[in-house]
């Protein structure tokens, strides 16, 4: 087999030398593949440690994305998906689409009309009797995991969160629930009456049937970078202590790094650098650690910063590709290809990603190209872009546990 560094001659040797050995990287030497031209090489790279992890398998998953509110307290200057909050019950009714109840008492989903096409609408708050009835539909069809995150409601109560869980758990008894970020934990802190701590809040969550927490909200650890994006919103003290609670409580957490907006090469690996110092302390003392990294490509439309061109093509490569390289620690790297595009992603799994998202189906948060709030692809799809870059496709569930399917029923390897 021919080396990293025999590949790599000249200004990336020393690096590929090490990849070779299995020596950490350095920040030193993630600022030099930032800075390097090579993308050849740095694929090369990323795509050893990828077979030395993973061989050629490709994970995918059958799930659904489900954003229960785009009301959120916080206007950070990334984000097309936030909507202030109305004052008057007048202004809320003018702007937000009422609920829809169906001749047999239930809910029709306002995120989908009767062809199951996107149904768009501007401002909303689902019920938990819409949220269910999404989770339902999925679970029916074979979804093994419900995502769930949303924006800082300001007057929704703890209580609609624990329910959400719970009604999802008692109607949907085997599907994974994964839901709201380290940002959406520290808001029910505060919201809470009595007032909870953050392991207070895991423990209630986890008890009404939460499962896993995403890894959300990271953007980029840097105060500089924190105070012109994202001022109001929770750092990365915050941050890393809602996940730190969560692995010493057994719950498994992701993690994220939102680039391409505000931030420069040496503030994304000061960010991977900080994440693997927390997944080194998770498997050596606590109970769970982080399943995968997902770099996240920012997408300016819509945005406070819409100004910015955003990242190219092979910036997204590259970052995929060091994220790989510098978190030596962390299971798998994930092209998500809602944020990065399919046919990029499927790129990625040549660049260091072992892992493509799922089905999703519904998502609200970023809308590249224009797209609509339905974003899917189905299994058929995935499959066919996962074996078109040369790998092998294997279904996983949250966990990384390889599901065996017929149709819609399924069982854990």
């Amino acid at each position: 087999m021919t080396t990293a560094s025999s590949e790599t001659r000249g200004a990336l040797a020393d690096v590929a030398d090490k990849i070779d050995a299995g020596v950490r990287l350095s920040f030193e030497d993630g600022v030099r593949l930032y800075r390097s031209h090579d993308i050849h090489a740095i694929g090369r790279m990323a795509n050893r440690v990828r077979e030395r992890l993973h061989g050629r398998i490709a994970y995918y998953n059958v799930n659904r994305h489900i954003n229960y509110t785009n009301y959120c307290i916080l206007r950070c200057k990334f984000c097309s998906f936030y909507r202030p909050y109305p004052k008057s019950p007048d202004e809320r009714a003018r702007t937000a689409t009422p609920q829809v109840r169906t001749a047999d008492g239930g809910f029709v989903v306002p995120l989908m009309d009767a062809a199951g096409a996107a149904a768009e609408r501007d401002a909303y708050e689902f019920s938990i009797d819409e949220i269910v009835a999404q989770a339902r539909q999925a679970y029916e069809g074979g979804a093994t995991e419900v995502h769930i995150v949303g924006g800082l409601h300001p007057t929704l109560p703890f209580s609609y969160y624990t329910n959400m869980c719970a009604a999802i758990r008692a109607a949907c008894p085997r599907m994974h629930i994964k839901a709201f970020t380290a940002i959406e934990i520290i808001h029910f802190t505060r919201i809470s009456r009595p007032r909870r701590s953050i392991r207070e809040v895991l423990v209630g969550l986890r008890d009404a049937g939460l499962a896993s927490l995403p890894g959300g909200g990271a953007e980029i650890f840097d105060d500089r970078v924190h105070d012109e994006a994202f001022t109001a919103k929770v750092g990365e003290r915050g941050w890393f202590d809602v996940h730190r609670t969560a692995h010493e409580m057994g719950l498994f957490t992701n993690a994220t790094m939102l680039y391409g907006h505000v931030e420069r090469p040496e503030e994304r690996i000061a960010h991977l650098v900080k994440l693997r110092e927390h997944q080194d302390e998770s498997l050596r003392s606590r109970a769970a650690h982080f399943n995968c990294c997902i770099p996240l490509s920012f997408i300016p439309e819509g945005s406070a910063l819409a100004h910015l061109p955003g990242p190219t093509g092979l910036d997204d490569l590259k970052t995929l590709a060091i994220s790989r390289l510098m978190l030596d620690n962390v299971p798998h790297i994930k092209a998500f290809w809602i944020m990065q595009s399919a046919k990029l992603a499927q790129l990625a799994l040549n660049w260091g990603c072992d892992d493509f998202d799922g089905t999703v189906v519904q998502y609200d948060i970023t809308k590249r190209e224009g797209r609509g709030r339905h974003q899917e692809l189905t299994v058929d799809r995935l499959k066919r872009l996962i074996a078109e870059a040369g790998c092998i496709p294997v279904e996983r569930d949250t966990l990384y546990r390889r599901v065996l399917r017929n149709g819609s029923d399924w069982t854990i390897a």
